[in-house]
């Protein structure tokens, strides 16, 4: 077995970028603070120190003690418990959410991409007319219709965010549609359905994962509004955002009921948008050279 070390030409574009990703401080520390909040929600069933809806009238709204770390709410739950548990349901909105969008936005623009001509022209300006409609009022209007349950909030916000993947997708594939390797698997006879899926999406791929981590802060934002409105995660279930919003109604008297909640948004907030950003960074070398 040969020790040479590869030529740099040789060397996969996944591994260079992945490379230039390891280089950013920022995203490696948005990548580290996910992975904990994260592994900290997954586990929560076992490092929470109380049940998940215990309450305690008699101890009501307490600041932070050493019993109760991050406090209690007005019903005598320990804030740090459902604090964990609600790290569950912010990451399983933010994440099935977007692949949500991705499924509509990736297949709705890789068809107009790759047909073209009047067809594509008709599905973009759909896509115009949705733009300029506001999307949480689609947002609110189906969970209105659909009912006020978990599984139709993942629905409601990737319905409304597949509009911009649509326009990306499109765009990689228009660009790549007239290359040597796709026009050389159209003379082998290969189908539109397999240029599609092994030409072209896989090489539109790059744009299409920093897009898809930029837009689970998005929907983390919008459950959260959602969550001030009471179309959110419903009771007795809780996520960061309607922690937040029981947290807003009572700051002035209990103000560590949206500090800790708040600050677990923000902070997952900044580190995906940081991730998102190096993931950018690293897959596009040019960004790099210009900075």
């Amino acid at each position: 077995m040969s020790g040479r070390l590869p030529h740099p030409s040789e060397v996969s574009p996944w591994h260079d970028a992945l490379r230039r990703l390891r280089r950013n401080r920022l995203a490696m520390a948005g990548l580290a603070l996910l992975l904990v909040f994260v592994t900290a929600g997954f586990l929560a069933s076992w490092i929470a120190p109380y049940p998940y809806d215990k309450t305690d009238l008699r101890h009501g709204a307490k600041p932070p003690t050493f019993q109760h770390l991050l406090g209690t709410d007005e019903l005598g739950r320990d804030l740090l418990t459902r604090t964990l548990y609600g790290a569950r349901i912010s990451f399983a909105v933010g994440i099935l959410a977007t692949l949500v969008s991705l499924t509509i936005g990736v297949t709705y623009g890789s068809l107009a991409g790759y047909v073209g001509g009047r067809v594509d022209h008709v599905m973009m300006r759909i896509v115009d007319i949705l733009y300029g409609l506001p999307f949480m009022f689609f947002v609110i209007l189906l969970m209105v219709l659909l009912g006020r349950n978990i599984l139709n909030l993942f629905i409601a916000l990737g319905a409304v965010q597949w509009l911009t993947m649509a326009r990306i997708v499109r765009g990689q594939i228009l660009s790549l549609r007239s290359r040597e390797f796709v026009l050389s698997a159209h003379a082998m006879g290969a189908s539109p359905r397999r240029i599609l899926v092994r030409h072209l999406l896989p090489n539109a791929l790059g744009p299409i994962v920093v897009y898809a981590t930029l837009t689970v802060p998005a929907v983390m934002l919008e459950e959260a509004f959602l969550s001030f409105l009471g179309l959110g995660v419903q009771p007795p279930m809780a996520s960061w955002g309607s922690l937040a919003s029981e947290g807003a109604a009572a700051m002035e008297v209990y103000p560590w009921l949206i500090i800790f909640p708040g600050c677990a948004l923000t902070v997952t907030l900044l580190s995906l948008n940081f991730l998102g950003d190096g993931l950018r960074d690293a897959l596009d070398p040019q960004v790099t050279a210009r900075r």
